[in-house]
């Protein structure tokens, strides 16, 4: 954003998004400016507002602070509204409701000065006052959640959801964040991993908010809102994975119970009723792993994963006209294998069959036809995803390769 008047910019600007937080406002003001003063920085202090009807907004003008107004409702959107509107090198955010010490700025803009890209506070390490956070969030929802993202995308920060961070402006801008609700928390550190962007965690203290109302957090609602993003930003765990699993179980076992039935231990044996979910277990793999493939195309056409150089070599190979051709040869096996039944029915003159017999040339025909229509149709919708152009903002992130996902 330009600055107006040739003034020179601010190396920090210190974020707060805003909805009616009046009675906490001006002490995280008062503290923010305090802090800057401390450390000899030059900043600026934002107030994204979205929409407060209490007079935040006279009040954060009278103490100095720019009021940002945002319409659009949601704490990514009030935090997008006031990221483009700083003009600091740095950006440190944090919530207004007087929970978060600003005066730690000094150590964002330090580990930022020395090359983090994203400085991410985690109040494990710097302590939780009594009262400031429920048990169920300390103790199961943000250890829980912070594991999955690890796990999901290898990185190693260890709160992933505290709300007063700091990072370089022009690197998260590159992000192109786009979420507009409480997965705006998780959506940036995602990004940042998968960019490779160099993140390092600050201690910081959390203490109870000073709101005399119930918080806008929904810890149950926000906590699944949290874990079904960083799902769906990972289909190699929500989709690739289990579909594997599913396919090289069910084609095994029934690959092998299609000769004959398999005798365990004792007097338990696996039949034609097993090979029928074996058959069901192959398809529905067959199905998840297409969902991989087509959630993570469109989440990259949309611009919220970054393009992924080695995938998009494996789909320029992996045609329409070559999954034609497979899912037509498995839907023309399948095809056989029910004629041959009927033949079989022949051989018995049409008469009365064992339906053991019969139905391991059915079974396995039913799955090679459902699994060859499924390859076609499937092939087709990659192809309409491709037509997609690909944004200008997700085409910036094209040399941000990442093996953590599929």
């Amino acid at each position: 954003m330009p600055i107006d008047g040739g003034a020179k910019a601010p190396e920090v600007t210190v974020l707060m998004p805003c909805l009616n937080e009046r009675r906490t406002l001006a002490g995280c003001i008062v503290e923010a400016r305090s802090a800057l003063a401390r450390a000899g920085l030059e900043g600026e202090i934002v107030v994204a507002d979205n929409g407060s009807t209490d007079g935040s907004q006279a009040l954060a003008n009278s103490l100095g602070a720019r009021v940002v107004p945002v319409a659009d409702k949601g704490y990514g959107n009030a935090l997008l509204g006031g990221i483009d509107a700083a003009r600091g090198k740095y950006i440190v955010m944090g919530d207004a409701d007087g929970s978060y010490d600003f005066g730690h700025l000094d150590r964002f803009v330090a580990a930022l000065r020395q090359g983090a890209d994203l400085a991410m506070g985690n109040r494990f390490l710097g302590g939780i006052q009594p009262g400031a956070m429920p048990w169920k969030n300390r103790y199961i929802g943000n250890p829980l959640l912070s594991f999955v993202g690890r796990m999901l995308f290898r990185g190693s920060v260890r709160d992933y959801h505290c709300g007063l961070r700091g990072f370089s402006a022009a690197a998260v801008r590159g992000l192109d964040l786009r979420t507009t609700g409480m997965e705006f928390a998780s959506e940036m550190v995602i990004k940042a991993q998968l960019a490779h962007l160099r993140i390092v965690e600050v201690p910081t203290i959390l203490r109870p908010d000073g709101r005399d109302r119930p918080p806008h957090l929904r810890p149950w609602r926000d906590g699944w809102r949290h874990l079904r993003f960083m799902l769906l930003f990972s289909p190699r765990w929500l989709f690739l994975y289990p579909g594997y699993s599913l396919i090289v179980v069910g084609a095994v076992l029934g690959a092998r119970l299609t000769l004959s039935p398999l005798r365990l231990f004792g007097r338990i044996s696996l039949d034609v009723d097993t090979l029928f979910f074996c058959a069901v277990a192959t398809v529905l793999g067959v199905q998840s792993v297409f969902f991989a493939l087509l959630t993570k195309v469109f989440a990259i056409r949309q611009g919220l994963r970054p393009a992924d150089p080695d995938f998009d070599r494996w789909l320029s190979r992996a045609s329409l006209e070559t999954g034609l051709m497979a899912g037509g040869a498995m839907a023309l096996a399948g095809l056989g294998l029910s004629l041959g039944a009927v033949w079989f029915w022949g051989q018995q003159r049409f008469g009365e069959l064992n339906p053991t017999q019969v139905l391991r040339w059915v079974i396995p025909s039913g799955t090679l036809l459902m699994i060859g229509c499924q390859t076609i149709l499937s092939s087709f919708f990659l192809s309409v995803l491709g037509l997609t152009q690909r944004r200008g903002s997700a085409a910036r992130l094209t040399g941000s390769t990442t093996s953590a996902g599929t």
